[in-house]
């Protein structure tokens, strides 16, 4: 029953994602046609012109007709037409999402892993030189904007060295199901991976250490000791696995954003995600386009997060028993 609600509760908050959606970019100052004339004086067109572009988007229609067919395009996979491409929106979105979820997934592997073992280790020694040594690295790096990171490795590996290259995901003429095409989807994601891991280690070892801290001053830690046991089984087994809920929050929250992407590190590397697509829209006042960005991203976050939610009851038995009381 708990879990029909939950349910529920994230239904609603789907609902309110598609209104605003829907809304704000009707609510904007100005014509809904600054929106879609691309490359032109929308103040030097004519009445009629302006009114052709709005009936060829279906913005003369009532505001509720509007509402209706865009909910029904929504559960139909039809985000309108994108002014920037003359595509629908859903087939550029399709060829955009791999690529972020290829380069968000791969950061955030890297990036939890060395955040929770680094925090483990940082909670065991804590005090320490190396916990201190560690805890100001990773407090360094992660207050450094992810947009400056990329530039110096830019500057560095590519401009200087010239080892990799500086923007897309292949090169041009690289036929893909090739080795050679896998080499260079591989080159291409090497500095963006690196620029996120950086950005986002220190946020998951934080959460880490902070939990494992906790953890470690707990009774039943003391008694793992008393009984002779080994650290590190004390550490992986006992520790690691009562502190795992606020890791487990912070990881499922990076994959709710990894649909999203890093907009400033796409952007930077003109990498072909979702994040450098709402950045070409925005500049081409394509609103399809950018509305259908948001509609994903929104929705992937709230799919996560409920993930996230019924997930809690099967890490941690004390959860499930306030799940079944209630």
């Amino acid at each position: 029953m708990v879990y029909v609600k939950t349910i529920c509760q994230y239904l609603v908050v789907l609902a309110c994602i598609l209104v605003l959606n829907f809304a704000l970019p009707r609510i904007a100052p100005g014509s809904p046609a600054n929106y879609l004339i691309v490359g032109a004086d929308i103040q030097s067109m004519s009445q009629e012109q302006i009114q052709q572009v709005l009936h060829e988007f279906e913005l003369d229609l009532p505001v509720m007709t509007q509402f209706k067919n865009y909910i029904l395009g929504v559960f139909r996979g039809n985000l309108g037409l994108s002014v920037i491409y003359g595509r629908p929106v859903w087939d550029i979105l399709k060829y955009r999402l791999p690529w972020t979820l290829l380069l968000m997934g791969i950061s955030l592997l890297i990036s939890a892993t060395l955040g929770v073992v680094i925090g483990v280790i940082g909670a065991w020694k804590r005090g320490g030189s190396r916990d201190l040594g560690s805890l100001f690295v990773v407090m360094l790096l992660g207050s450094v904007p992810p947009f400056w990171v990329a530039m110096l490795l830019i500057t560095l590996f590519s401009a200087a060295l010239g080892w990799l290259p500086s923007f897309g995901a292949y090169s041009i003429g690289a036929v893909p199901g090739t080795g050679k095409y896998l080499i260079e989807v591989i080159r291409h994601l090497i500095m963006p991976v690196m620029t996120l891991t950086i950005a986002k280690t220190g946020s998951m070892y934080l959460t880490t250490r902070s939990a494992m801290v906790i953890a470690m001053e707990d009774d039943y830690i003391l008694l793992a000791h008393a009984k002779g046991l080994r650290e590190k089984k004390i550490l992986f087994t006992h520790a690691l696995r009562n502190a795992i809920l606020p890791i487990y929050t912070n990881l499922m929250s990076g994959l709710g954003a990894m649909v999203g992407g890093a907009a400033v590190v796409e952007t930077v590397f003109s990498y072909p995600g979702i994040g450098n697509t709402i950045y070409e829209s925005v500049r081409a006042r394509d609103y399809n386009l950018l509305q259908g960005s948001f509609l994903v991203i929104s929705v992937s976050i709230l799919i996560c997060n409920l993930i996230a939610d019924l997930g809690y009851p099967l890490l941690d038995p004390r959860v499930r028993r306030q799940v079944v009381e209630a």
